[in-house]
């Protein structure tokens, strides 16, 4: 069997099993209270199932089943198994509340057992300032840092409907295609798997009534580790993607442009909150999805607006490699258009919504260009419409798994 199709045969085992388990996953959670209830911080008015993480790695693991009948390797394996770890860590920290420094010294240890049993680490810069490999005692405490902080960045983006699931699928896609260009297989197939596992719980999260679903701390830490072993993947030396060097292009420019508004926003979040006397861990609304949702864009429009936002910072690093950029410009315009569409986007709409004039107990309305964008947002509503009522009546009924959801 070829290759793509050996990809094409895993993708879609992964996408009906989710389809398969959902009801069971919905039925458990709610029988069990493994719930998230409504509060002053969180958007949902009534509580949601939080068993989405469940659905996903089953998908992933049983296409991960198949795919090892036609080849695996140890980053495959030990992957998979992080990312289970991760998954009942979640699962833990959903109905216990665990403390931030526990689950932070348990991402650690993960990641680091990752590198110890694979070998597979950022050890390479590959030509950006002029570095190419990096000595094992700054690579491996560099490595362990960034794995732990993109699990973290991936894990507070759980904000709004269909946003985790639809960046995991993103950046599946962009690593995918890397791995594609290389021809590495495995990797090409496993982000396939991720893909297919995570579309189910996806159209059910975003587009569900009676079988919305949330993916919980287990599903985006889960996730998280995934796009951890394919950013180191990608910038490991001993790994096929190094032969793109030859054609210019920076991995990790790509890499972090990928991973850029997670990585951005949380960097912002954390900063701000600092910067306030305040524990750096401790929630708030002040994610980039909450300023879209003060916009009034529906859960599906703020998600899919911070994706393109996302591909336009990906789009930006192609056009430059494309022009013949070297690495370091390739770099520089990923974090120039990084900290544009994440540091100072929000800062410019939050003074755009303190400005304008005043009501007569002197608050301010917003500027012109605030209500534009709120305008916008009110556009994004599409609940009421034809398309989205039949898109919901498929999601919900047996053929996607929602029958014997509660109305």
């Amino acid at each position: 069997m070829e290759n793509w199709m050996i990809g094409a045969l895993v993708m879609v085992v992964a996408m009906v099993t989710s389809l398969m388990v959902f009801p069971w996953a919905l039925k458990f959670a709610r029988e069990h209270g493994i719930v998230d209830n409504p509060n002053a911080r969180k958007l949902q008015r009534v509580p949601v199932p939080v068993f989405g993480g469940v659905v996903v790695y089953s998908g992933i693991l049983v296409g991960g089943l198949v795919l090892s009948v036609f080849m695996w390797t140890t980053v495959m394996v030990n992957g998979l198994i992080g990312m289970g770890i991760l998954l009942l860590l979640g699962l833990w920290d959903d109905q216990k509340d665990i403390s931030a420094l526990l689950r932070f010294l348990i991402e650690i240890a993960l990641v680091s057992a990752f590198i110890a049993l694979t070998g597979v680490y950022i050890d390479d810069l590959h030509g950006l300032w002029g570095i190419n490999h990096i000595d094992d005692w700054i690579a491996i405490p560099l490595s362990v840092f960034v794995g732990a902080s993109i699990i973290n960045a991936v894990n507070l983006i759980d904000g709004v409907d269909g946003y985790s699931s639809g960046y995991g699928m993103m950046a599946c896609m962009c690593f995918g295609l890397c791995y594609w260009t290389v021809w590495s297989p495995t990797m090409t197939c496993l982000t396939m798997i991720v893909i297919g596992a995570l579309f189910p719980f996806f159209m059910h999260n975003v587009f569900g009534q009676r079988s919305r679903m949330f993916i919980g701390d287990g599903g985006t830490l889960m996730l998280g580790m995934f796009l951890t072993v394919c950013a180191f993947y990608a910038l490991s030396s001993t790994q096929p993607c190094n032969k793109l060097d030859e054609k210019g292009l920076c991995l990790l420019a790509y890499a972090l442009a990928v991973l850029c508004i997670p990585l951005y926003d949380t960097l912002r979040v954390f900063t701000m909150r600092i910067l306030r006397g305040k524990s750096p861990f401790k929630p708030d609304k002040t994610h980039l999805h909450h300023l879209f949702i003060d916009m009034g864009f529906s859960h599906l429009g703020a998600a899919l607006s911070i994706l393109i936002a996302n591909l336009s910072v990906v789009l930006a690093w192609l056009v430059s490699w494309k022009l013949g950029a070297n690495a370091d410009v390739q770099m520089y315009v990923v974090v120039v258009f990084g900290f544009l569409v994440t540091f100072a986007f929000y800062k410019f709409m939050k003074v755009q919504q303190n400005g304008g004039p005043v009501d007569e107990d002197g608050y301010p309305q917003g500027t012109w260009l605030w209500h534009r964008m709120c305008a916008l947002g009110h556009y994004s509503h599409k609940e009421k419409k034809r398309t989205w009522k039949v898109l919901r009546r498929i999601v919900d009924g047996p053929l996607m798994g929602g029958i014997g959801s509660k109305d």
